[in-house]
């Protein structure tokens, strides 16, 4: 009777630790899965199982906010970079151009790079700024942070595919660097319609950035000379402006010291051409780019170019051109 009781009382014992591992190893099993779960709404888990290459490719290209970059320091090819891809085979690409985007590279724009991945980071060797070792944060379904510690400074990423990204917005929001991609724009046509006015007498512009300022250039050398043998008459500033209630009119305004701020609406006709239609005398002139700057493609014909945090200024007017 008493052994009948033992081999009872053991196999109770027996069962109940079975039951007590099975219950663990289940817990183990969900907690595991809870833990690795890392794209979640403005926070981030550091968890051990992110899988960095996963997250990078998940999205065709991600959109580089310059204005929502944190720290006073910068990364050369993310500073400049208006979309960046970082595909299955290694290869980093970037939109480093108005011109041509959503059009390069299939809206991915051009190879700049390589690049692999550790635990919670990213090693990029970029083609002309060497390597970057940056650390990945995810902090939403479509939001990585690349973190650079040795600048203190983060980069905000949001992720598209190339078939929804709105190629439209980013070329409209940022035509201040569109017109600085030409080494100069040649006046190509003038209506025959409107006041004459001393606007006329310009034959060819030159947009560039100082680095804190948006600078112009006229000249009034006859057309077809060429870009290297122009002689700038006048140099002085330029803003482009959003149109409060119209999302697809810029203006645009040159400081000329004699005139003030000659005022025009700005039109963009293709790739390299531009109209300027002046509200004053009623003038539409039309200027075509010559001298097309590829920035970031290695050799020594590269052309270097940083961006920086910037809000178009809001002007009220009502579009005059129809």
């Amino acid at each position: 009777m008493k052994i009948v009781l033992l081999k009872v009382i053991t196999k109770y014992i027996i069962m109940k630790a079975i039951k007590l591992l099975l219950g663990f190893t289940l817990l183990l099993t969900l907690a595991t899965s809870c833990y690795t779960e890392v794209i979640v709404e403005d926070d981030f888990i550091d968890a051990p199982g992110l899988n960095v290459g996963q997250v990078l490719q998940a999205y065709d290209l991600w959109y580089v906010d310059i204005n929502e970059t944190i720290g006073n320091g910068e990364v050369p090819f993310l500073q400049r970079a208006f979309t960046i891809s970082f595909d299955h085979t290694g290869t980093v690409h970037a939109n480093n151009n108005i011109v041509g985007i959503g059009k390069t590279g299939n809206g991915l724009g051009i190879d700049v790079g390589a690049y692999g991945f550790g635990r919670n980071t990213v090693e990029i060797d970029h083609d002309i700024d060497g390597i970057w070792v940056l650390e990945l944060i995810v902090r939403s379904n479509n939001k990585i942070e690349l973190y650079d510690s040795a600048s203190n400074t983060s980069y905000l990423l949001r992720g598209y595919q190339a078939n929804n990204f709105d190629y439209d917005m980013v070329f409209y929001n940022n035509l201040q660097y569109f017109l600085q991609e030409y080494d100069a724009w040649e006046k190509s046509y003038t209506s025959q319609e409107g006041a004459i006015n001393d606007f006329d007498e310009e034959t060819f512009l030159q947009f560039f950035s100082n680095g804190n300022e948006n600078i112009f250039k006229s000249s009034v050398d006859s057309k077809g000379t060429s870009v290297h043998k122009l002689v700038w008459d006048y140099e002085g500033l330029y803003q482009v402006y959003d149109v409060e209630g119209d999302e697809t009119l810029k203006t645009l305004t040159l400081d000329y010291d004699f005139l003030g701020d000659d005022y025009f609406e700005l039109y963009v006709i293709n790739d390299s051409t531009i109209e300027l239609y002046h509200p004053s005398s009623k003038t539409v002139y039309e200027f075509k780019g010559k001298g097309y700057k590829l920035f970031l493609k290695s050799g020594k014909n590269s052309v270097s170019k940083k961006r920086k945090k910037t809000i178009n200024p809001v002007m009220k007017v009502k579009r005059s051109r129809k």
